[in-house]
C-alpha cells in the first residue's frame, strides 16, 4: 500500500459526550466516508471532523489479534495458544515473511493516519472561522500522532517510507528513508512542537495532551539511545522528559495493580493516555472495530466439567500463553509479589447444571480410597459413589498458578471435589491405579498444555451483550505512569545512575507488594542490570502490547527468544528459539508494497 488516502476521504462524525462511565466528554472518533477534503476540511467543522477521524486509526493497531500478534508473539514471555493463524510469528518459521496479511494491515492503517494527519497539518492554516488558539491546539494533536504512528513503523520496519505532504491520488514511487533522518526530521521535532503547543488536558478524554507528548518523546529518546546513530545524551533527554511526567502533573498510583483493571474506574490518576472504547459502538448499532483483548488469553475452561461458556469467564479464544521461563519467574516473585494474584483467573465456578454435555463429575472409588472430603468436610464413602461432587455455583476448576505446583503432584488431586490444573502431571503411583476398573482415574489429564494454562483476566469484559460477542468497550492504556517510572529506570541506567533506576522500580514494586512485604520487594542499586529491568517490566505490563518492542529495543531479542522461548509446539519441534536470527529484529516489508511500487520496494534483510 502507498502511503496515500484517495480523493473519497475518511472522515469523522462530531463529537459526542460518552456518558457510560463518566460526565467528561469523550473523543468519538467514528469514521464516515465519502466527503470531499478539498472542499470539507477546509470548513472549521471539517477541520474539527478530520481531526477526530485521525485518531480512529490507533483502534486499528491496539485492538485485535493482529496487535497482539505483532507484540506478544516470539518474545520471552508468551508462546502460542492451540488456535489462531498467526503462530509463525512465534515460531520464526517461514510463515513470518513479507505476504503475512497482518503486516500490510498494520503497515496501510499506520501510513492511512499518518496522511490523515497530513491533511489536518497542512489545511489548518487556511481555514477561515476557527479560533487561532483551537487551530493551533489541533496542528500539535496531529503533529503528536504522526509522530505516533512514525515510531511506531521505524520501530517494526527500521527505514521506511517517509513524507510529510498530503497525498490525495495514488502512487507508484516510494521512498525508503533511514530511520535517523524519520527521527530527526520528523519524530523529535513533531514531538517538540505538541509539546509546547498542548495543554496539560483536554476537557474531552482521549485527546493528546503535553504529558503524552512528554511522555511519547521520553520514549523516543529512549529507544534512539540504542541505535548506531543514537548518544548518551538521548539517554539523558529520556530521563528528563520523563521526569516531567512523573513530577509535573497529578498522576498517582493506584492504590493497587488490580484496581487498574476495574472497568468502572477506567478514568483514573495512573492514565497517561488511553484508547477509548465504548459500550455505544457495540450496543447501539456502532460498527466500531472494539477492544478484542478479553478474547485471546483464555484458555478452553467450556468444555471442562461443570463448565460451559459464559460471558463472566469470556470467549476463549486460546492464543496466548506463559512461556515456562514466565511461569518459573512468577512462582519465584508470588511469595511478596500481588500482581499474579491481581491479574489472573484462580477459580472457574460450576454453571453447567446438565445431566450431559460438560455435566458435573461423579465421585468415584477411587475418591473413597484416597481419602477425598465433600463439601461439608466429611470423607467420601461409598455411599457416595455415583453422586455429584459439587453443584452449580460450587468451584469446577481451580489453577493454583506458578510455585504452587507441589501441593498437588500427588493424590492430593483426587481428594478435592472440584479439577485442579497444575503445570505438571500429578503421577499417581501404579500400585494404587487398577486401569481395568473403570471407577479409578487412569491418569491425570489436567496439566498445562495450548489448551490448559493460567489465564490472564485483566482484559476480560462483562459488559459485553452477549456470549459470543467478540467487540469489547474496555479502554487501552497506551501510556500509564507505572509504565514512566520504569522507562526512567531504563534511561537512568543506561545514564550510570543506577541508584536512581532503583528508586524508580522500587516505586512500582512497593505498590506491587503483598501486605508485610514492601521489605522484601525493594531491590538496590547493586540489582539493576537490564534483565532485571526488562524482568519487572514484564511482571508489571504483562501481555500489555510492550514485550516485543521492549526486547527489540534494549537489543535482547535474539538472546531472550533463544533462551526462554524454546517449548515444543504441536507438531514436536521448538518454538522460535529454534528459528530466531538477527534479522528478526525488524519485521519483512509487505510484499504488497513492492508489488505497487515501481521498480519494487527495497526488502528488509534476510526476508
Amino acid at each position: 500500500m502507498k502511503m496515500k488516502i484517495t480523493k473519497s476521504i475518511l472522515m469523522a462524525i462530531t463529537l459526542v459526550a460518552l456518558s457510560a462511565q463518566s460526565c467528561k466528554d469523550y473523543l468519538d472518533e467514528q469514521l464516515v466516508s465519502g466527503v470531499a477534503a478539498g472542499s470539507y476540511y477546509s470548513t472549521p467543522a471539517g477541520l474539527e471532523d478530520g481531526a477526530d477521524a485521525a485518531y480512529s486509526f490507533l483502534r486499528e493497531i491496539y485492538s485485535n489479534e493482529r496487535a497482539y500478534s505483532l507484540t506478544i508473539f516470539g518474545t520471552d514471555t508468551h508462546t502460542n495458544g492451540a488456535d489462531g493463524g498467526w503462530k509463525s510469528f512465534n515460531y520464526y518459521d517461514n510463515g513470518l515473511n513479507p505476504g503475512a496479511g497482518i503486516l500490510l494491515e498494520s503497515w496501510t492503517f499506520l501510513y492511512q493516519g499518518i496522511n490523515q494527519t497530513n491533511a489536518i497539518i497542512q489545511r489548518a492554516p487556511e481555514v477561515v472561522g476557527i479560533n487561532d488558539a483551537t487551530r493551533t491546539i489541533r496542528i500539535a494533536e496531529m503533529r503528536f500522532l504522526r509522530a505516533f504512528y512514525y515510531f511506531y513503523l521505524v520501530r517494526t520496519w527500521g527505514d521506511v517510507h517517509f513524507s510529510l505532504e498530503e497525498t490525495l491520488e495514488p502512487e507508484v514511487t516510494a521512498n525508503k528513508t533511514a530511520q535517523s533522518t524519520i527521527y530527526a526530521d520528523g519524530i523529535i521535532p513533531d514531538l517538540e512542537f505538541a509539546i509546547a503547543n498542548l495543554p496539560a488536558s483536554q476537557s474531552q478524554y482521549g485527546r493528546a495532551t503535553k504529558p503524552a507528548a512528554e511522555f511519547l518523546l521520553g520514549q523516543v529518546y529512549l529507544t534512539r539511545g540504542y541505535q548506531a546513530f543514537g548518544s548518551a545524551n538521548d539517554f539523558v533527554q529520556a530521563e528528563d522528559l520523563l521526569g516531567n511526567v512523573i513530577e509535573d502533573y497529578s498522576f498517582a498510583l493506584l492504590p493497587s495493580h488490580k484496581d487498574l483493571w476495574n472497568q468502572d474506574n477506567q478514568l483514573n490518576s495512573e492514565v497517561i493516555w488511553a484508547i477509548q472504547y465504548s459500550t455505544d459502538l457495540i450496543l447501539n448499532g456502532g460498527t466500531g472495530v472494539g477492544n478484542r483483548g478479553h478474547l485471546y488469553f483464555g484458555m478452553e475452561y467450556d468444555i471442562q466439567p461443570g463448565m460451559i461458556r459464559d460471558i463472566a469467564n469470556g470467549r476463549p479464544f486460546k492464543r496466548f500463553r506463559l512461556t515456562d521461563y514466565m511461569i518459573d519467574q512468577w512462582a519465584a516473585a508470588r511469595p511478596n509479589d500481588q500482581r499474579y494474584e491481581d491479574t489472573y483467573k484462580h477459580v472457574w465456578y460450576c454453571n453447567d447444571n446438565r445431566t450431559s454435555g460438560n455435566s458435573i463429575p461423579l465421585w468415584k472409588q477411587v475418591h473413597v480410597d484416597k481419602g477425598a472430603k465433600k463439601a461439608d468436610g466429611s470423607l467420601v464413602t461409598a455411599a457416595d459413589v455415583g453422586k455429584r461432587r459439587f453443584e452449580l455455583g460450587d468451584t469446577a476448576l481451580f489453577i493454583p498458578g506458578p510455585g504452587q505446583d507441589a501441593k498437588w503432584l500427588g493424590d492430593e488431586k483426587l481428594k478435592v471435589r472440584y479439577t485442579v490444573i497444575t503445570q505438571q502431571k500429578a503421577s499417581y503411583p501404579a500400585s494404587t491405579l487398577p486401569t481395568s476398573d473403570p471407577n479409578y482415574y487412569p491418569s491425570d489429564p489436567f496439566f498445562y498444555n495450548e489448551r490448559l494454562f493460567p489465564t490472564i483476566a485483566k482484559f476480560f469484559d462483562p459488559r459485553r451483550p452477549a456470549i459470543q460477542h467478540e467487540q469489547g468497550s474496555r479502554d487501552w492504556f497506551v501510556m500509564r505512569l507505572a509504565d514512566a517510572y520504569l522507562l526512567r529506570a531504563e534511561a537512568r541506567h543506561n545514564s550510570g545512575n543506577n541508584a536512581g533506576a532503583a528508586e524508580d522500580i522500587n516505586v512500582v514494586r512497593t505498590r506491587a507488594a503483598k501486605p508485610g512485604k514492601v521489605a522484601e520487594m525493594q531491590i538496590t542499586a547493586g540489582d539493576v542490570t537490564i534483565d532485571r529491568i526488562l524482568l519487572e517490566r514484564a511482571f508489571e505490563m504483562d501481555a500489555e502490547q510492550m514485550r516485543w518492542f521492549d526486547l527489540a529495543r534494549t537489543g535482547k531479542l535474539v538472546e531472550r527468544v533463544t533462551l526462554y522461548n524454546a517449548q515444543a509446539h504441536v507438531g514436536g519441534t521448538l518454538a522460535g528459539a529454534a528459528n530466531i536470527k538477527d534479522f528478526h529484529i525488524h519485521r519483512p516489508i509487505p510484499q504488497a508494497q513492492s508489488d505497487r511500487t515501481l521498480g519494487g520496494y527495497p526488502q528488509n534483510e534476510g526476508y
